[in-house]
């Protein structure tokens, strides 16, 4: 990694990191980036299922295993931020039922363009510019990118999500609850990252390693910068992720009947 990029990955640690701590620290944000690590973690148990089971058909024993591991882990995060949610009488959008009842009077073209400016404008779009949708599916994906690209991202989250956890106010019984909740998180982030660096030494020599981590870490540079410049431009406009959660309604009328 040469010294400017070095330097903004920095700047931009920083000012996501800055931005993350006041979302979760204040009650009224809470609930929606809760909801997006919910949506992240265990959105990517079945990938990691399917990678897992792909290591152990190409006779990588070890790997499918350490795979395995990261996908329960991912699991019980994702359980984790449900529970936090809950807490909060909230849950995540149920996206799939509101959208089919939405009516589909607009143009395709107009879809198209619009997802493909969300695309452009997101995170994941810039981390992984150049690459197809088809190529990233655990049935195709290069080995070296999933694990270069995933060793930055698990490095990065351990991090990440130990600084909001110490964000969070020691005055609440549930914010304290997810604070142990979160450090654990970062633990097992700081794990991932730990046996997708050693995977990646197990197949190729330490220079092309540190070559291929300092690709993804450009490309996370990039990334970071374009999501915190469309967060000071104000057009990160991204619905709210968040509903309230009925069952706890339920559940409180049952006690007092």
């Amino acid at each position: 990694m040469n010294l400017l990029t070095y330097m903004m990955h920095l700047a931009g640690s920083g000012a996501s990191a800055y931005f993350s701590a006041l979302q979760i620290r204040d009650i009224k944000t809470r609930p929606n980036i809760l909801a997006g690590f919910q949506l992240a973690e265990s959105g990517s148990v079945p990938f990691l299922t399917n990678l897992s089971q792909r290591a152990a058909q190409e006779g990588d024993t070890w790997l499918a295993e350490k795979l395995r591991l990261h996908a329960e882990d991912e699991k019980r995060h994702g359980q984790i931020f449900a529970h936090a949610l809950k807490q909060l009488d909230k849950k995540v959008r149920d996206f799939k039922s509101q959208s089919s009842n939405k009516s589909e009077d607009k143009s395709e073209s107009n879809t198209g363009e619009k997802k493909s400016k969300q695309r452009g404008n997101s995170f994941f779009g810039t981390y992984y510019e150049g690459y197809e949708g088809e190529q990233l599916k655990a049935e195709c994906i290069d080995w070296n990118v999933f694990m270069a690209s995933t060793y930055i991202l698990e490095l990065d989250a351990s991090k990440d999500f130990a600084r909001m956890a110490k964000a969070l106010p020691e005055d609440d019984s549930k914010a304290r609850n997810l604070k142990l909740g979160m450090l654990n998180i970062a633990e097992d982030e700081t794990t991932h990252a730990a046996y997708l660096y050693e995977a990646m030494h197990r197949r190729m020599s330490a220079i092309q390693v540190q070559q291929l981590v300092d690709e993804w870490r450009s490309r996370k540079v990039n990334a970071i910068t374009t999501y915190v410049t469309n967060k000071l431009k104000g057009t990160d406009n991204a619905p709210s992720l968040t509903e309230d959660d009925k069952s706890s309604e339920k559940e409180a009328e049952l006690v007092i009947a």
